[in-house]
């Protein structure tokens, strides 16, 4: 025989307070649900941007095809030139927002664009081939970079057997570095490969 010692109501409540707990517990479960899946998209977000500018500084690149010096009266390279394309793969290269770190043994400047010229502050550039901007857009456009090592900013000629090293730093942030080694003996050439 199964007695009943509840009294008329007790039942009843018993089961509403436990309702209230079940529901409580599955308001706070939503709520930390809702917390970890907006932190979940921020992480999301934040790694797909990431990765996009990782991966635009190791694809953009800017190719050096040719690079020469020109050399005063004393026999020293005092301007270089060189001529860039834009790697395979890359995306477009606005050399209006690339700078160019300098590094000799006599001087360390870094350069922005300037569309009058190449300064001590500033590199020049002129299209040899392709668009008449100084956009990059296609791998068959060459352009020619200007750098004046004689002037004011730089004031570092090279002399026979110098060297510097120049860095293109391009508008994702992706860098090439370029060695620039004078021969030992110039004897009188107007225009030398470095």
């Amino acid at each position: 025989m199964i007695v009943d010692n509840t009294t008329n109501g007790e039942r009843g409540q018993v089961g509403i307070g436990t309702l209230i707990i079940f529901i409580a517990m599955v308001l706070v479960a939503a709520v930390a649900a809702g917390v970890l899946i907006n932190t979940a998209g921020l992480l999301e977000s934040t790694a797909s941007d990431t990765g996009a500018d990782s991966q635009a500084q190791v694809s953009n690149q800017i190719d050096v095809v040719t690079a020469v010096g020109e050399t005063d009266s004393n026999g020293d390279v005092d301007t270089l030139n060189f001529t860039v394309k834009k790697s395979a793969g890359s995306d477009n290269l606005d050399l209006n927002d690339t700078t160019i770190e300098y590094q000799s043994d006599n001087a360390r400047q870094t350069l922005a664009h300037s569309d009058s010229g190449a300064s001590g502050t500033a590199f020049g550039t002129e299209v040899l081939k392709g668009d008449t901007n100084d956009v990059l857009d296609n791998t068959s456009e060459r352009i020619k970079i200007t750098i004046d090592l004689s002037s004011s900013g730089l004031s570092s000629v090279l002399p026979e057997g110098g060297d510097a090293t120049v860095r293109f730093v391009d508008q994702s942030g992706a860098t090439t570095i370029y060695g620039v080694n004078v021969p030992d003996t110039i004897s009188g050439e107007k225009f030398v490969q470095v």
